[in-house]
């Protein structure tokens, strides 16, 4: 088994299900003390009591990646865990869509411009803010989408802009901050095996039906794959890698 993280500290926003929930239990399954963030206690003591099950370490902490104050707290209870905060991976967000443009409700618009920009945004300047004065750095992997810089489709304007920013937010923070030591970088999937890529209605048998059309690997991508990706970008393999957007889409935006 890899040991890649063993004594290092991974905070995980959005880390209660989904793919946040794959991240965290990856990073747990290398010898990471893991973090494990989001607003609702239930789901993360869930994404805890797995890892330590599999015999990981982990903390829930509850936090609103919209509200600074809060995301600051959760930097210093993670440092007051586990004495360190090594890898930061913003994976909260949220989906507001299936309209055109003209008819996106204003609050849904609102809604995601908090959290998928603004609560990145946060994050990154509060995970910075620790990581600059550590000895050794860091490492941020942002989540965001194939939907944005790589692809749209009609429908979800409202969250193909937000993730478009989330690309380009990473881009500029990776150039700000290297010289201090820390390595920022993104991932965005395609569809994935979570409730957000299926359609109001669908099961999972109709929407393997579809992503067989639609995606040239001709299936989602799991969960695990896309952990696998952000375990990469934080990890000494990817030493050189500074400011890049992995998409992780099954060809789906080549």
């Amino acid at each position: 088994m890899n040991a890649r993280f063993t004594d290092k500290t991974v905070l995980v926003t959005g880390a209660g299900s989904g793919i946040g929930r794959a991240i965290a239990l990856a990073f747990a399954a290398e010898g990471a003390s893991v973090v494990a963030a989001g607003r609702t206690a239930e789901p993360l003591d869930e994404t805890v009591a797995l890892i330590e099950k599999a015999g990981g370490t982990a903390a829930a902490v509850t936090a609103d990646v919209t509200r600074s104050d809060d995301v600051k707290a959760l930097v210093r209870r993670t440092v007051e865990h586990f004495g360190s905060l090594d890898v930061a991976v913003n994976n909260a967000g949220v989906f507001r869509g299936g309209a055109p443009i003209a008819d996106l409700p204003e609050e849904d618009w609102r809604t995601l411009l908090d959290t998928n920009v603004t609560g990145v945004l946060l994050s990154l300047q509060a995970e910075v803010a620790r990581m600059r004065d550590q000895p050794t750095g860091g490492v941020i992997v942002n989540i965001s989408s194939n939907l944005g810089t790589h692809t749209r489709i009609p429908g979800a304007a409202g969250y193909i802009a937000t993730k478009a920013a989330v690309t380009a937010l990473t881009r500029a923070a990776a150039l700000d901050h290297i010289a201090d030591g820390i390595r920022i970088n993104a991932v965005s999937p395609g569809p994935a095996a979570t409730t957000m890529s299926l359609r109001p209605g669908e099961t999972d048998a109709d929407r393997a039906t579809r992503i067989k059309g639609e995606v040239p690997l001709g299936r989602i991508s799991s969960t695990a794959e896309v952990a696998a990706a952000v375990l990469y970008l934080a990890s000494p393999d990817a030493a050189s890698t500074v400011g890049t957007d992995l998409v992780i889409d099954g060809g789906s935006s080549a």
